[in-house]
């Protein structure tokens, strides 16, 4: 959360290099992406750790988790597919018209996702983990912060941009990949035997 806004501002305006003269402009202001960052991060996560400490000192720690975590985990679902419902109807139109620029994003994006997840197992099975951690650390390496990215390129560029259109291509793509890989590892890990602690 604290390197988002200065490697955002990095990468756009130091490694992205000199413009040519036909090429628009396009700065990235550190203030703009910092309060997003903010607002989208830091608010969600604030109240989380109130919540978390504030119940669990009331209720106790178990009670916490059975009366408070597990009736509302089905939340973070319905949240996803929400979220991936909206972005569609907010970016359908633009995403049928500008198809070339979908693949073009879509292409390193799939790319990069299999070789931080694959990479992340391989690393974790040296390392002897067994599939439980495995998988949290393969997924969390893979996924990426696109609702930020999203919101980020909203306030900087506009929500009908390119710019928009390419943040929105990333989360429609994360998802369907991240979910077939979720059946891969269980393959594997049965495959392999080193999936002792499978949680279907």
């Amino acid at each position: 959360m604290v390197l988002y806004a200065p490697l955002a501002v990095f990468y756009i305006n130091v490694v992205r290099g000199p413009k040519s003269p036909d090429e628009q402009s396009v700065e990235v202001s550190y203030a703009v992406v910092a309060q997003s960052v903010a607002v989208f991060l830091g608010i969600p996560l604030a109240g989380a750790i109130i919540t978390r400490l504030t119940l669990r000192r009331l209720i106790g720690a178990k009670r916490y988790q059975s009366h408070f975590i597990r009736p509302i985990a089905p939340l973070s679902l319905i949240g996803l597919l929400f979220t991936i419902v909206i972005l569609f109807a907010s970016q359908g139109r633009a995403v049928v018209k500008q198809i070339i620029l979908v693949v073009r994003v879509s292409a390193p994006l799939v790319v990069y996702f299999l070789l931080m997840f694959f990479g992340t197992v391989f690393v974790a099975r040296r390392m002897g983990f067994l599939y439980g951690d495995v998988s949290v650390q393969a997924f969390t390496g893979a996924s990426n912060n696109f609702e930020l990215a999203i919101a980020v390129a909203v306030a900087t560029f506009g929500a009908g941009s390119d710019q928009a259109l390419a943040a929105t291509v990333g989360p429609l793509i994360e998802v369907p990949v991240l979910v077939g890989l979720v059946y891969v590892l269980k393959w594997w890990s049965k495959r392999g035997g080193w999936g002792t602690k499978v949680h279907e």
